[in-house]
């Protein structure tokens, strides 16, 4: 589906954008995997990719919080069809229960991950702007995104739903909107993929009662999410543009 075709992967070291960029290679494109530790990327990029797989991909260092790395990146790279930002910048506080959050580190958490994110959606178009060719552009959201978080799954665990989790995630569903309105032409299409819980050894209990909420599966496997993604990246989407595609097994509704 992606044959010849150029594709940014961000957060590319991270537990989706690695797998990702074996499925990309998989379906035929070149990836440009990009990640702000390169050299763990790498790693983890050698062990996932078959064969003459990671002679399809570039790995560069991209600190996605650095706009003068990320403009200079944007200024000067040619031939790209498409990008998916995976990355997710937080700080050490991030991850703490509702009460127990503070003010600065809410504050620097949604800035780390939104600000990043507006950045890097910002430069794709003006990518766009300055090549005039097809471009596709696909964020990763949440259904939490979408929906408000079911507490009930995380009794009986250390876990919780961050709440700059939500609101990051839903932010990102009206930033890619107001991009595409933005932008406002065919040939640069901004769209999302809002995920349900990807499955990472979490505590029993937890996955226990978040099955309850789905249809059968349950926590998703990596690869049932990388399968919209390339949908939204290829031609087969062509006028898919400014939405939401929700890939859940049902948890939302």
């Amino acid at each position: 589906m992606l044959k010849n075709k150029t594709i940014l992967v961000a957060g590319a070291g991270g537990l989706l954008g690695t797998r990702l960029v074996s499925t990309l290679v998989d379906q035929g494109a070149r990836v440009i995997a990009a990640d702000v530790d390169r050299h763990t990327m790498m790693e983890r990029l050698e062990k996932s990719l078959a064969g003459d797989g990671l002679s399809k991909v570039t790995g560069i260092e991209l600190n996605l919080n650095d706009s003068v790395q990320v403009k200079s990146f944007f200024s000067t790279v040619t031939s790209l069809d498409g990008a998916v930002n995976c990355a997710y910048p937080r700080n050490k506080k991030y991850g703490a229960k509702f009460f127990d959050v503070e003010l600065e580190d809410f504050n620097e958490n949604v800035s780390l991950h939104l600000g990043a994110s507006f950045l890097f959606m910002q430069q794709c178009a003006g990518y766009f702007q300055r090549e005039r060719k097809p471009f596709s552009l696909v964020n990763i959201s949440s259904i939490y995104g979408v929906i408000a978080p079911k507490f009930d799954v995380y009794k009986n665990t250390p876990m919780t739903m961050p709440v700059e989790y939500a609101a990051i995630k839903s932010a990102l569903l009206q930033l890619s909107k107001y991009l595409t309105s933005y932008v406002s032409d065919s040939l640069f299409r901004s769209n999302s993929v809002s995920p349900g819980g990807i499955f990472d050894n979490q505590p029993a209990p937890f996955l226990e009662e978040y099955k309850k909420h789905c249809l059968g599966k349950g926590m998703l496997d990596i690869d049932d999410v990388t399968g919209s993604i390339v949908f939204l990246l290829s031609d087969n989407s062509r006028y898919l543009n400014g939405q939401n595609l929700i890939v859940d097994d049902g948890y939302s509704l």
